[in-house]
């Protein structure tokens, strides 16, 4: 049974009991302050249990996407070193919202298992709670009477208040819970042991397949339990290990819920899966299949890896994979990315997110990838010497300045750092490595500057540009020298003839490659088709600027033999792209002259393959007819099809005398090279397309205020304007499908007014919410010297936490109130003071000490005063030296 038949299996029988089937929830949670990803199958439904909202169904199951990589449930750490633990997991379960109870959660778990699923009963254990005398709670003698019509007695285990005594949290609805149990040995070691004896005690084939709570309780906050009005069940099983039991393996690697992963890992880096435990290359491939399924599921509902939050988490797991991959599968390039389709393909059917977001997973991946995988060489060598030298300097804690160096030299992350430590049993002083975050900021600019060497001469001819008129040359290196800089080191060079051209006018420089001469009739823009023997004498050009008139290209590593004769070729797709939009900022310029009036001047431009940004003088913002007006000319002027006329090395003042505008700031020569399309006449060293017609459209994108007088605009065109119109196409097809109306802006309008009577019922749940938070704070001030004391850690808003904290220092006499909040976040310290005290404890100079713990600043007067910062983890720093008040 493949695992699809499985997971359906377990769903078609359950809607065969009245069982709603609902879609899993997305794994990142927007909305629940407590958790960062869905940890269980009952996440998404906290809210029936709470009392928050009712279900659609009094009985419903699902397969629910999981991830345990942070707080109190995380398995991270544990992932790759044995056969069961998972970032990502499946959680089958079903639910009833007082509807049955535990007879029907027993009697139907049975029925799948032994029935549909055929697992024998002489493999089955069951777990019941035992009881518990310091809460006065009895065996649970009726789960036991269910379980007994099924399982003959001895099989029938008691189990503990932690085993079997589930709890949502510190309050809360609550119950006992009965635990099954798989033994998955082989008769030889079943008679040597009973499985009874190794029930809960962590054997990798007697292992639990389900859990079935029985909530009818309720945690109170002081701790004592009360009866919930009704009874639910809440059940869920590991369907990895079930896979794993099905299909007869002894690890849930070995399932296809991972083996099609594996296979593809294999053809990529070429190391075979053995499955052994204590070995680094199949711990690797463990590590590696188990942590793509993570990151592209997040991925796909819509987290992104970043520097912050749940963004931080995601990345730090495709991280470890990324180490993993490089350091025990030799993996020097990307791969991760390539499992992408491989999973989408197996797990789409039950997930269709996989497939809807692959080509965003796959990209996302990769460049994750690329980046990475550049600083992690010489990072690891670093610091494989540094844990060596904490070694044998008798310690356990790495030096925070080493690490700090090693981030800050070869970019190697701290966060990698501290997980390679640890799986050496080495920890990092966090607090020496912040304290150099905190000096690097203060480094003076002299201690960034590159590190410049000497030229080296091969030739002295001179420089010929050919970029103009061909997009490749044969050439030589007439000189090169080496730079150091933050990013490491690298070459310039100088050709004696160069098709590139070199950052200027606003126009980027052009990158390409340069490979032997004899292998001239390579196409950069074909790379397929290039002897792969040649490949290691190709040495990409980086980027081209212009220094003391002379073109100079950036390379990473020098040719082998620098003297050698070369065959020198642009990127010709980001050059054609380049100068069509180059030559739509001539247009554009004159346009903007012909709408706006003639003090329009240019003052500053990007111009790059992607799109182009033009700055200009002007005093005013422009309106819609205005821009209209502007794009309509120059979309004329295209479709006029005006020829290129190029006027080269002519005096200046012959081209000023035709009419050529002249940037003001500028600097230009005695001979000058002047571009004119019909009337537009401008002086300009950049590359430009034979034909207005080569442009294709135009298009504004975008126009704002760039400074005081000077106006910005973005715009697109060519090949980007084409991919802009059919994404826009798109998008209003996808709007009109998912709006179910033909008529967008009606639909929208509707959304509109129901939005805006969901934001007056939201405010009036904030005042709700104010309220009550309200109320049971004000029962919490202690007495203390002569002051009523309240310290609070909150997730409200900034605008709630000021109603409260204003009403309760009018309410309460002495009152000195602080509240740290992270609502949105970043971190905010609210003080207030009763006027009584206001001369003794003044809230500005309060806030203002406290706000260093959290790198901010703030203040206010003596009653009231605020303070916002950058630092969370210094939030907890607040509340203990606010208690010291």
């Amino acid at each position: 049974m493949t695992s699809n038949e499985i997971r359906q299996k377990y769903l078609d029988f359950f809607a065969s009991k009245g069982h709603t089937i609902v879609p899993s929830a997305p794994i990142v949670l927007k909305d629940d302050p407590t958790l960062m990803f869905s940890n269980s199958g009952m996440t998404q439904f906290k809210d029936y249990f709470l009392g928050y909202k009712a279900p659609s169904s009094p009985r419903i199951a699902d397969s629910q996407k999981c991830l345990r990589v942070s707080g109190k449930h995380n398995d991270l750490d544990d992932v790759g070193r044995d056969t069961y633990h998972h970032t990502m997991f499946e959680m089958l379960g079903n639910w009833s919202f007082g509807d049955y109870f535990k007879k029907e959660a027993i009697d139907w778990a049975w029925e799948l298992l032994t029935k549909e699923y055929g697992i024998s009963k002489d493999d089955i254990y069951v777990t019941v709670f035992e009881g518990d005398t310091a809460e006065d709670l009895a065996r649970d003698h009726e789960a036991f009477d269910y379980w007994l019509a099924h399982v003959s007695q001895e099989r029938i285990l008691n189990g503990n208040k932690k085993d079997n005594f589930w709890e949502m949290g510190e309050s809360g609805p609550c119950g006992p819970c009965s635990e099954i149990h798989l033994d998955l040995r082989t008769p030889v070691e079943k008679a040597l042991l009973p499985g009874s004896e190794l029930v809960n005690q962590d054997h990798p084939q007697v292992i639990e397949i389900w859990n079935l709570v029985f909530m009818e309780y309720n945690r109170k906050a002081d701790g004592s339990l009360e009866k919930l009005p009704a009874k639910h069940v809440d059940t869920g099983m590991g369907f990895e290990r079930l896979c794993m039991a099905l299909q007869g393996k002894t690890s849930n690697y070995d399932t296809d819920v991972f083996t099609p992963l594996i296979d593809k890992v294999a053809q990529l880096t070429g190391k075979q899966y053995e499955g052994i435990l204590q070995n680094d290359k199949d711990t690797a491939i463990r590590v590696v299949v188990d942590h793509i399924r993570a990151v592209a599921f997040a991925i796909a509902d819509g987290q992104l890896p970043s520097n912050t939050g749940a963004g931080y988490v995601i990345r730090r797991i495709l991280r470890r994979a990324i180490s993993y991959s490089y350091r025990f599968l030799k993996a020097k390039e990307p791969v991760l990315f390539e499992l992408v389709e491989v999973l989408a393909t197996q797990m789409g059917s039950a997930f269709p997110e996989l497939v809807r977001q692959q080509k965003l997973i796959s990209e996302v991946v990769r460049e994750e990838e690329q980046s990475f995988l550049k600083t992690i060489e010489t990072g690891l060598v670093r610091l494989d010497h540094i844990l060596k030298e904490t070694v044998n300097l008798g310690s356990k804690v790495v030096s925070g300045e080493a690490v700090f160096e090693l981030y800050d030299t070869y970019g190697f992350p701290a966060d990698l750092s501290r997980i390679i430590a640890e799986e050496k049993s080495l920890s990092i002083d966090q607090e020496g490595f912040e304290a150099q975050m905190q000096l690097q900021k203060q480094r003076s600019k002299k201690d960034s500057k590159s590190k410049v060497f000497d030229w080296v001469i091969l030739e002295n001819a001179a420089q010929n540009f050919v970029g103009y008129d061909q997009l490749s040359a044969t050439t030589q290196i007439a000189r090169y020298r080496k730079v150091e800089n933050k990013d490491g080191e690298f070459y310039q060079i100088v050709l004696t003839t160069t098709p590139f051209y070199p950052e200027g006018g606003g126009q980027v420089g052009d990158n390409g490659i340069l490979i032997p001469s004899y292998a001239e009739n390579f196409n950069i823009d074909h790379p397929e088709h290039f002897d792969p023997e040649l490949s290691e004498e190709v040495v990409e050009v980086l980027e081209t600027r212009k220094e003391n008139n002379l073109i100079i290209s950036l390379i990473k590593t020098l040719p082998k033999d620098p003297g050698a004769v070369f065959y020198a070729q642009v990127k010709s797709a980001a050059r054609t792209s380049t100068q069509s939009n180059h030559s739509a900022t001539h247009l554009l310029h004159q346009a903007l002259r012909e709408v706006l009036g003639t003090h329009v001047e240019q003052k500053g431009s990007y111009v790059g393959p992607d799109y182009l940004r033009f700055d200009f003088s002007h005093f005013s913002k422009i309106t819609p007819e205005q821009l209209q007006a502007i794009e309509n000319l120059v979309n004329e002027k295209i479709q006029s099809a005006l020829p290129l006329e190029e006027f080269r090395d002519i005096p200046l003042q012959e081209a000023l005398s035709k009419g050529a505008m002249a940037l003001f700031g500028e600097k230009y020569g005695d001979s000058v090279r002047m571009i004119q399309f019909g009337s537009s006449m401008e002086l300009c060293g950049g590359t430009h397309v034979g034909n207005t017609s080569e442009i294709g459209a135009f298009k504004i994108l975008a126009e704002a205020s760039a400074a005081a007088g000077i106006r910005r605009i973005e715009a697109i065109s060519g090949g980007a304007l084409r991919a802009h119109h059919q994404a826009v196409e798109k998008a209003m097809n996808e709007l009109s499908q998912m709006l179910k109306s033909k008529d967008v802006l009606k639909a929208v309008e509707k959304l509109q007014s129901e939005n805006t009577q969901l934001r007056t019922e939201l405010d009036q749940l904030k005042k709700e919410q104010t309220k009550n938070v309200l109320s049971a704070w004000s029962q919490e001030f202690t007495r203390q010297e002569g002051k009523n004391l309240l310290v609070k850690r909150t997730s409200l808003d900034s605008q709630s936490v000021k109603d409260i904290v204003f009403t309760l220092k009018s309410q309460v006499e002495n009152a000195l109130i602080v509240v740290v909040s992270d609502h949105g976040g970043k971190p905010l310290i609210t003080v207030g003071v009763s006027a009584s005290l206001e001369a003794t404890y003044a809230a500005g100079s309060i806030v203002k000490t406290l706000s260093k713990e959290i790198q901010g600043g703030g203040g206010g007067n003596a009653g009231f005063a605020t303070a916002g910062g950058k630092d969370l983890s210094g939030i907890e720093r607040v509340v203990e030296k606010a208690r010291l008040l």
